[in-house]
């Protein structure tokens, strides 16, 4: 028992401390705390212990007296604020304001942060048990009301570093650090906002810029030209970005962009853009590349800024287009160079000054496809330049400069809305490039067609395709031939024949054959070729196509005949004898030609009835043996006039020279359809449409089963158009057609929806 009892006598016990301190004690704590506050204000803080302060705040707080610490710290901040440094910063409202208001806001933190090191200990404790500002932030609190915020010195502030921008503004230098410590105090102020900023400078500052360059961008449009305005925009937004940075607030330069921009560039986008003799038709006119970058640089930053500038560019690039595409007196090779080099400008720009922007990307392809689509000669023009670059002899230019070319002829196609018009004159283009053998090479056709292909799919490609196949097994078949020829000792009449098979669907052959009297050894040698083929291809029909047909010609040109001939000369001639040339004709010309082995001369009339060639061919034909080049004249016309009359009497030309022993007959070169060609060709076209229209409305109906009027418009429209623009009048033709013949079905109960009938 006396042991237990001297056990529980030993136990350690911790007493709790005094909560209780004499009143007096914490008086005098509290008067030596504020003592060293005040010196650590007068910066009289060297023979201060900090750690002695330290633990005599640490007691009062800790003995439940840390709300007189707090009372008493905010009455002596206030105090010293009142009576020293505002007065101390009034005083010096007219002399180095911002110096001193910064001198005194910088010896103001600086006491603080001593001042907050002493109540550490009240900071951690009485400060978040009582969720009030914490000693450095209550500092900061009293400064902004009692200095910053009092009514003289806060407009005094603003007022002065309001002069300060706007002197520097107009080219004056002022002390940017002081401005930057005053703007860096406002910031500081906010605690850990941006409201006093904001209220005291910002708000302020973007009102005063905002007049400022409202009257200055009145001032720089009446003065300068587009170029020099952009440029001093630019100068004025680059200015205004640097002073935000290095003296304001970094936040400023948003906002202060923004107005700079509101003023110079939206408020007068178009007055900029439409500027006579500066504005951009003018940059346009005159390739001012750089000027329209810098344009387009700053516009971009705008709402509407690019759409400003693209509906005038638009409004030029139309205007320009449809010059060109209206032009009457214009042929296909110029029509589609100059469309190429207009592309090719818009393109430098669209690379060099609009960094590749798609909005101006797309504006230039819908104003190329809008006045390329308004002259309907475009495709078949399209097909003619291509035509003329693929075709062989285009002197001056390399394979990959031809390839360029048909790269940027693809871009045109491209805008074609009727590129099922482009296949069929492309189809009879290509034809005569192959069968005459003018091709620059097969690469080259073949390239083309890939080209093509990849645009169009297949289907557009395939009967380009079959030409080629046929090209092939004709050369296979007139091996055999030839073989055929030598063993059995058939008699081609001294014709060297050349075949060409050519599958009609593939062909732009004409359907009824060609009116045309070839003479007799050609055509009984065509004929022992056709009993050979139709004996290798029983069923198959062949029909002769004269227009499509070459030959060589051996002739004789025997000098001059006239009867008045002095005997020296004839002797002469005697003696030099005939001059022997071979001729390159087409089958019309060789049909003309060999009428002169009969006879020696002929009237225009007499050829046409001997010849039996439709009239525009025979035209052509004799234009280009009679009026073509002086080199190339094998006939003589009388009267020597370009017009050709049924009474004109046309001979051999026995005085004809050539340097060449083998001499090509230029055809003359057709600038086009005429009219009634033309005609006849879009009424094929529109009867090819007609079929592949019920095609695409059965595909459409036979996938939906029930589809509305209107819906089914849209979806034929859009399935045709990557090959011509179908009108709908001509699709609800269509359709009414494929419901008389019971494909297609009104339903009962609505007559504009139809149902598909299996």
């Amino acid at each position: 028992m006396s042991a237990k009892g001297k056990g529980k006598d030993t136990k350690m016990r911790i007493r709790a401390f005094p909560m209780s301190m004499d009143e007096k004690y914490v008086n005098n704590i509290w008067t030596l705390l504020k003592n060293a506050i005040q010196e650590i204000q007068k910066k009289n803080n060297s023979g201060l212990s900090f750690e002695e302060l330290y633990r005599n705040a640490y007691t009062m707080v800790l003995h439940k007296h840390g709300e007189k610490l707090y009372t008493g710290l905010r009455e002596v901040v206030t105090e010293h604020l009142v009576n020293k440094v505002k007065v101390f910063v009034l005083d010096a409202l007219n002399n180095n304001f911002l110096q001193t208001l910064n001198s005194a806001w910088n010896d103001h933190q600086t006491s603080m942060v001593m001042i907050r090191d002493i109540l550490m200990y009240m900071d951690r404790v009485y400060v978040q048990q009582n969720n009030v500002d914490n000693v450095y932030n209550l500092g900061l609190m009293l400064f902004r009301e009692q200095v910053a915020r009092h009514p003289m010195i806060r407009e005094h502030l603003r007022t002065t570093l309001l002069d300060m921008v706007a002197k520097e503004r107009k080219g004056e230098v002022v002390d940017r650090g002081a401005v930057k410590n005053a703007c860096q105090m406002l910031v500081s102020l906010g605690i850990e906002s941006r409201h006093v900023y904001e209220e005291d400078f910002e708000k302020p500052f973007l009102e005063q810029s905002a007049e400022f360059y409202k009257l200055e961008g009145q001032k720089f449009l009446r003065e300068n030209s587009a170029s020099v305005y952009i440029k001093k925009v630019e100068a004025r937004i680059n200015e205004e970005a640097e002073r935000a940075t290095h003296y304001l607030d970094k936040s400023t330069m948003g906002p202060i962009v923004q107005v700079v921009e509101d003023e110079l560039i939206s408020k007068h986008m178009k007055t900029i853009v439409e500027m006579e003799n500066s504005g951009v038709v003018h940059m346009l006119k005159h390739t001012k590349t750089d000027d329209l970058a810098c344009m387009y640089k700053l516009f971009i930053r705008v709402e509407s800024g690019l759409k400003t500038i693209c509906d005038c560019i638009s409004a030029y690039l139309r205007e320009e287009g449809k010059a060109i595409v209206t032009q009457d007196t214009l042929n296909a090779i110029p029509y589609v160079q100059s469309l190429l080099d207009l592309k090719d400008r818009f393109d430098h720009f669209l690379h060099k000054s609009f960094s590749e922007d798609m909005q101006f990307k797309h504006m230039v392809s819908g104003d190329f496809e809008y006045f390329i689509n308004i002259n309907q000669k475009s495709p078949e023009f399209l097909s003619l330049f291509i035509d003329d670059k693929l075709k062989k002899g285009v002197k001056g230019m390399s394979e990959q400069e031809i390839e360029n070319v048909l790269d940027k002829s693809m871009v045109l196609f491209r805008f074609l809305q009727e590129k099922d018009v482009f296949e069929r004159y492309y189809k009879q283009h290509l034809a005569k490039r192959l069968l005459l053998n003018k091709s620059v090479s097969d690469d080259s056709e073949k390239n083309m067609i890939s080209k093509l292909k990849t645009e169009c799919g297949c289907q557009f490609t395939s009967k380009l395709e079959g030409m080629f196949k046929d090209m092939n097994i004709s050369n296979t078949t007139m091996d055999e031939f030839k073989s055929h020829v030598q063993s059995a000792g058939t008699n081609l009449y001294g014709v060297d024949l050349f075949v060409r098979v050519l599958t009609t669907g593939f062909w732009p052959t004409q359907s009824s054959t060609p009116k045309c009297s070839i003479p007799q050894c050609p055509r009984q040698a065509f004929e022992n070729f056709r009993s050979f083929y139709l004996g290798k291809h029983s069923g198959r029909v062949l029909t002769l196509q004269p227009s499509l047909g070459s030959a060589d010609l051996n002739a004789n040109f025997y000098g001059t005949k006239k009867e008045d001939t002095e005997a020296g000369a004839a002797s002469v001639s005697s003696k030099a004898g005939p001059r022997k040339h071979i001729i390159q004709v087409s089958t019309y010309q060789m049909c003309i030609l060999m009428l002169f082995n009969n006879r020696d001369k002929f009237t225009y009339e007499e050829i046409k009835n001997e010849s039996d060639i439709p009239e525009k061919d025979l035209v052509r034909a004799v234009q280009s043996l009679a009026l073509g080049k002086m080199t190339q004249r094998i006939l003589v016309k009388e009267p020597k006039t370009k017009e050709i009359e049924p009474s004109h009497v046309f001979c051999v030309n026995d005085q004809f020279t050539s340097k060449l022993y083998r001499v090509k007959i230029q055809t003359v070169a057709a600038k086009g359809e005429s009219e009634p060609e033309r005609k006849e060709t879009r009424t094929k076209v529109d009867e090819d449409r007609k079929h592949e229209i019920e095609a695409s409305i059965v595909r459409v109906m036979k996938a939906r089963k029930r589809l509305q009027h209107n819906l089914l418009i849209a979806e034929v429209t859009e399935q045709l158009r990557s090959r011509f623009l179908a009108s709908p009048l001509v699709i609800k033709k269509r359709i009414e057609g494929l419901i008389e013949r019971e494909y297609l079905a009104r339903t009962q109960e609505d007559r504009k929806i139809y149902s598909y009938v299996a």
